[in-house]
């Protein structure tokens, strides 16, 4: 049985508690994870991705994004959930957004995880499954924005596949978004409301290093079919760079 939620935590490190709030848990939130966060995942000799993870396949040569602080310690969905709840909230209360390289030279803010009942973070099983199966066809999309996923990649990508703990549910669903033409339409769709759209994006972000001119052209696409508003663009951009430590470009 497909299990995005499950597949999600393999890209992206840490485990959901699924006792819900458990001792030193935020008040309507899932409980702090001492789990692997991306950059587990990610860092390898050069910056290059850790062989042998779905991280690694996916994203080849690219970098990808290290997660650091309390959003490493959330893990998985939770993760991409505190880091666009932040944003939203900020941009909402009319905050000025952080400057990524600024923001990147600073300790990584505290990340609180989204309240259960919310579009961040749904109630429900199948909502999180939605919204998982949405956060990874965002980041595998991305992962195509520059095209270097090709047909030889792909290929190479199938083949290292069968050497992963992933369930033939989980393999067939890679596979598809990989062979799809890359659909930026597709990808808005997942959003279901305003804020699932800033999580769409933020999960976006977390899978590339934006240093090429396709993918900053794709993530400016992907803003607009998700109907974001620059300022609320911004302040991902700036919550990401905060979380990850990384230099990220300003907002496309």
């Amino acid at each position: 049985m497909f299990d995005p939620k499950s597949l999600l935590d393999q890209f992206l490190g840490g485990q959901a508690n699924p006792a819900g709030n458990q001792p030193g848990a935020s008040p309507g939130g899932q409980g702090v994870q001492g789990g692997r966060g991306i950059g587990d995942f990610l860092r390898g000799a050069g910056g290059g991705a850790v062989a042998g993870s779905l991280a690694a396949l996916l994203l080849g040569s690219k970098a990808g994004r290290e997660i650091g602080g309390e959003a490493l310690k959330l893990g998985g969905m939770a993760a991409v959930g505190a880091l666009a709840y932040k944003a939203y909230n900020d941009w909402q209360a009319g905050k000025q957004a952080p400057v990524p390289q600024e923001a990147a030279r600073q300790a990584p803010p505290l990340m609180l995880p989204p309240p259960s009942g919310t579009p961040f973070n749904p109630s429900t099983e199948s909502g999180q499954q939605s919204l998982a199966r949405s956060l990874l066809r965002a980041m595998i999309a991305a992962t195509k924005a520059d095209g270097h996923v090709d047909a030889q990649e792909q290929a190479r990508i199938f083949a290292e596949m069968d050497k992963l703990a992933l369930s033939s549910e989980d393999k067939a669903f890679v596979m598809d978004e990989l062979r799809a033409n890359l659909d930026v339409d597709a990808v808005a769709r997942g959003a279901t409301s305003p804020e699932q759209a800033a999580e769409i994006y933020a999960a976006s972000l977390l899978a590339v290093t934006v240093d090429s001119a396709a993918e900053r052209g794709y993530l400016a696409m992907l803003a607009a079919r998700l109907k974001l508003d620059d300022a609320l663009v911004a302040h991902l951009h700036g919550t990401v760079a905060a979380a990850t430590g990384e230099k990220v470009p300003v907002a496309p």
